[in-house]
């Protein structure tokens, strides 16, 4: 019994990777072409594309599946490659136990494991091409403060100055006003006080003349 279900889980493997090669064409519904451009990238220092370097990229592959499904169901034989052309290009299509991959699932795929798949082979979006899949798109960068909250600051900022350079003006001007009205009262008083004492001094005069006649008749 245990026999004839491993037998049958084998059999049907087999079948359904023979799909997936069958499958695997130009143009495949569910296949992506890929083109690399390794001279180009590298120039003295490329390498050669041959069957181990073919092998990382099955690999990879197969690692980015596993990343995006969160599944340990995908390997190295489930990524299958077809019409590979010597200027490095071919197309390939993915494989589970059970049927092919959708091209969309591929796709979400790739674009979330591409920054490693890149990292693998030394190239770049530009020179690691999926036809068909977009550049993977650098975010952007988030500032630590929203910019809203910026713009805010310094509004309030401004506002705040404002409300001060205000009072400071209208303190400024307070004191100027005071200062002068103190000027005047004390120039008023000087002048009052020196009315006063010229008037006693005056009437001094005046005393001292009638005194001095005074004693004059006196005297005769």
């Amino acid at each position: 019994m245990l026999t004839d279900l491993f037998l049958t889980l084998c059999i049907s493997t087999a079948l359904t990777a023979v799909q997936a090669e069958n499958r695997c064409s130009v143009d495949a519904k569910n296949g992506y072409k890929v083109r690399l451009s390794i001279k180009t990238a590298l120039g003295n220092k490329a390498y050669p594309w041959d069957d181990s370097e073919m092998f990382l990229f099955r690999a990879t592959l197969a690692f980015a599946m596993r990343v995006y499904t969160k599944s340990d169901q995908y390997n190295v034989s489930s990524v299958h490659v077809c019409d590979e052309t010597p200027r490095v290009s071919f197309w390939f299509v993915v494989s589970n136990d059970t049927e092919l991959v959708s091209a969309e699932d591929v796709e979400k795929a790739v674009r979330i494991s591409r920054n490693r798949i890149n990292s693998a082979f030394m190239l770049t979006d530009q020179t690691l091409e999926f036809v068909n899949i977009p550049p993977t798109l650098v975010a952007p960068v988030q500032p630590g403060t929203p910019p809203w909250l910026i713009v805010f600051g310094v509004v309030i900022s401004a506002v705040c100055a404002g409300v001060v350079m205000l009072l400071l003006s209208s303190f400024v001007q307070k004191r100027r006003k005071k200062g002068i009205l103190e000027d005047e009262n004390e120039e008023e008083r000087c002048e009052k006080q020196n009315g006063a004492t010229h008037e006693v001094q005056e009437g001094s005069d005046d005393f001292n003349q009638i005194f001095v006649e005074a004693s004059s008749s006196t005297k005769l």
